[in-house]
């Protein structure tokens, strides 16, 4: 009876007697704690990753691998700082010859990381395969040529000076692989615009995101007058050249139509009169007894734009 009053007693609500309980189960818990944490264990950690190579003579082609996972083995405490984010090594793989490597089995890291782990260590690399691609580093300098498809004029004005960029080249960087299978000229694509007055704007040399280029100057200055311009139709006699055995008929002239600054009709006008266009039969299709071409025009004077010409009829 004595012992079942006793053990009434023991768990009434007693702030005392609570209070007391409470700091045992903290102490045994804090105890278990402290001896499970300096006890060894396993665990998977994500180390971030650096590469490192000769950044003067060589450029990776694509994205590096920036992190590693590790299977590693350590000190319970130490497991648990950095698995936390305290005192996670970053880890540095060095690549002395880029060019000659361009997978790294997953088995060969832990020799090379042993000793940036502080103590860890590894019991193997998840990462199967680490995947990286060079190339040498090269810098080439690229002519710009200016488009202007998507500028449009108000009615009666147009382009009345040659397109003027600021610089007229650029210097690209990047594997010279990727540089030597780039065009002689990079394209400045012009925004759409419609104008009556100069132009004149920056304008950014554009590649696609996903090549690793570094372009010097990033933008370029174009600009050109504006103002009023008269269309012309003109009746040009027509040249053949390279002609066959065969007698080549065609017809006499050909309509061309051009864009003149008004500023400067007058002046070009004797010079549009001298204007010849030509059709180089040397690559004549085969066995057409006739057929249509597009004829060239020899080059036209400054300050002249040329808007349409008329396709001929070839006859044998």
């Amino acid at each position: 009876m004595n012992l079942v009053k006793l053990l009434v007693n023991l768990f009434q609500f007693n702030r005392t007697n609570w209070k007391a309980v409470s700091l045992c189960v903290l102490a045994a818990a804090v105890f278990w704690l402290f001896n499970a944490f300096n006890k060894s264990y396993s665990t998977v950690l994500k180390f971030p990753l650096r590469v490192t190579y000769n950044e003067t003579r060589f450029v990776p082609i694509g994205n590096l691998p920036n992190e590693l996972k590790l299977n590693v083995q350590g000190n319970g405490w130490d497991l648990f700082r950095k698995s936390i984010g305290i005192g996670l090594p970053e880890l540095t793989l060095n690549i002395e010859r880029p060019l000659e490597l361009r997978k790294i089995p997953g088995v060969a890291l832990p020799p090379l990381l042993a000793a940036q782990l502080n103590g860890l260590v590894v019991n193997h690399v998840l990462n199967d395969t680490l995947r990286v691609q060079f190339d040498e580093r090269d810098v080439h300098t690229f002519r710009l040529v200016p488009d202007l498809t998507d500028v449009w004029f108000r009615e009666g004005y147009g382009r009345t000076s040659p397109v003027m960029l600021t610089p007229d080249s650029v210097r690209i960087e990047g594997p010279r692989t990727l540089l030597h299978s780039l065009p002689d000229a990079i394209i400045i694509k012009m925004p759409q615009v419609t104008l009556d007055e100069n132009y004149k704007s920056a304008i950014a040399v554009s590649l696609p995101d996903s090549l690793p280029l570094a372009v010097t100057p990033d933008a370029v200055t174009i600009m050109f007058e504006v103002g009023v311009v008269h269309t012309l139709t003109l009746r040009l006699p027509v040249e053949l050249r390279n002609k066959p055995k065969l007698k080549a008929l065609a017809a006499d002239s050909c309509r061309v139509t051009v864009r003149v600054a008004g500023s400067q009709l007058a002046q070009l006008e004797p010079q549009l009169k001298q204007l010849v266009v030509w059709v180089d039969l040397k690559n004549k299709p085969q066995g057409l007894g006739a057929f249509r071409v597009l004829p060239a025009l020899n080059q036209l004077p400054d300050g002249v734009e040329l808007i349409g010409i008329d396709s001929l009829e070839i006859k044998f």
